[in-house]
């Protein structure tokens, strides 16, 4: 490219430099009838003709190549839109990947709240569409703790491994609701679901008080 341009303007200061010269040939028949003085004076001026013509012409040739420099300079600066989507991807990662892993956060999430519903004390459940498992070690905990929670398949899920584990399943509309809404899993419940959670689990702990060797089924 920069040799192309040297070229260009070498061809350009040629061209105006003929050009130039051709208009004054008639002058140069004179010269044989002219003093030396004469063909000095003439010839002088039509240097300083030429040089000013050259020197424009390489200041105009000069702020077009500085024109055109910046652009290219603000073109290579600017990157196509598959450019930003690859720089993005090495900073952010790539978004499949990451969909991919916030998928797999959620199922070893989900996991874990399953392998949960066994050391529950109760399943409080709406009873078909939300079930909220709760544990409660008096010596341990200031208050009951969800361990657990699903809407529908998931709940469903949450009250059949409680059954294969003889976790009592209680319905209880109203506390369900709240439980779930309010409550997230691996928090302390609130103060204000403690009476009536209390009352789940005093009949709970009181059934199992009686029986013991055989699971307790879900009670209305």
């Amino acid at each position: 490219m920069e040799l192309s341009k040297g070229l260009l303007k070498i061809a350009i200061v040629g061209y105006v430099t003929y050009l130039t010269i051709k208009s004054e040939t008639p002058v140069f028949v004179g010269y044989m009838d002219m003093e030396v003085a004469q063909i000095l004076g003439l010839s002088a001026d039509m240097i300083l003709a030429l040089g000013f013509r050259i020197t424009l012409l390489l200041l105009i040739m000069a702020v077009l190549d500085f024109a055109f420099q910046r652009w290219d300079h603000n073109k290579n600066l600017r990157m196509t839109r598959q450019e930003v989507k690859e720089e993005l991807k090495q900073q952010e990662g790539d978004p499949v990947m990451r969909s991919r892993i916030r998928s797999l956060q959620r199922d070893m999430s989900r996991r874990r709240m399953m392998g949960e519903v066994e050391e529950a004390d109760v399943v409080v459940t709406n009873p078909t569409h939300v079930a909220v498992a709760l544990k409660y070690k008096p010596e341990q905990m200031s208050a009951p703790l969800v361990v657990a929670k699903g809407q529908r398949l998931i709940a469903a899920k949450i009250k059949e491994l409680a059954r294969q584990a003889g976790v009592p399943v209680v319905e209880n509309k109203p506390l369900a609701r709240a439980l779930f809404k309010a409550v997230q899993i691996g928090d302390e419940i609130s103060e204000d679901l403690f009476k009536a959670t209390a009352e789940v689990l005093a009949f709970v702990f009181q059934l199992r008080r009686r029986s013991t060797a055989s699971p307790v089924e879900e009670v209305a």
